[in-house]
């Protein structure tokens, strides 16, 4: 695989399947962050500085040194193996901009949600969204350094997810751990859904060791 920053922006003539996947998620889970952090070419990233705009109304607690935001969305790319690769689409945290939602979930093969448990409450209409549009989805658990660790089951029950969705931990910093639960949402939709025999084929297996493939 092609590594982190590396000049080679082209795909491999190998390539025969382009998967669209969306990181969704609330305010400051993390989603830049993940993007960044697994993408294999430079991400692109409509970023802009915070304002007293945005005062009172973006809740930044818990979030101090968090200066920038995503005002369209974040774009990577995981060659995930010689005939697959992953665009990662990241988008808005904030209500105000989920209006683009519509277009980055357009032929989504499936969504990963990231999620802040000192936040919880503010995922429960990030997934009712999806759940509006039928659309498969994996739930992340972005770890941070006060985050609170729970059960599977209690996060389970308090999001109310259906028993098959999985909920996965990671470190959106980490390239293997971001990779991972990647390639459980790839799983997951594998196992759920009728999808192209060129994609059934083209992931490689076993995929369940985070970063196998990558």
């Amino acid at each position: 695989m092609v590594s982190v920053g590396s000049a080679d922006r082209y795909l491999p003539d190998t390539v025969q399947q382009a998967v669209k996947i969306p990181v969704v998620g609330a305010f400051g889970v993390g989603k830049t962050t993940l993007v960044g952090s697994v993408s294999e070419i430079t991400p692109l990233r409509t970023e802009e500085v915070m304002t007293q705009a945005s005062v009172g109304v973006d809740d930044l607690a818990g979030m101090d040194s968090k200066t920038t935001t995503t005002v369209a969305m974040d774009f990577g790319r995981v060659t995930l193996s010689p005939r697959i690769v992953l665009y990662l689409f990241g988008t808005p945290g904030q209500r105000r901009f989920w209006d683009l939602w519509e277009g980055l979930l357009e032929g989504a093969l499936g969504v990963l949600v990231l999620i802040d448990t000192r936040r919880l409450e503010d995922s429960f209409d990030v997934l009712e969204q999806l759940e509006i549009r039928n659309i498969p989805f994996a739930v992340a658990v972005n770890t941070f350094p006060d985050s609170q660790a729970y059960a599977t089951e209690e996060l389970r029950e308090a999001l109310d997810l259906l028993e098959e969705t999985p909920i996965v931990t990671c470190d959106a910093r980490d390239r293997g751990s971001a990779a991972g639960v990647l390639i459980t949402l790839v799983e997951h939709v594998l196992d759920s859904e009728p999808v192209t025999a060129a994609l059934s084929t083209a992931v490689p297996t076993p995929l369940s060791t985070p970063g196998a493939a990558l």
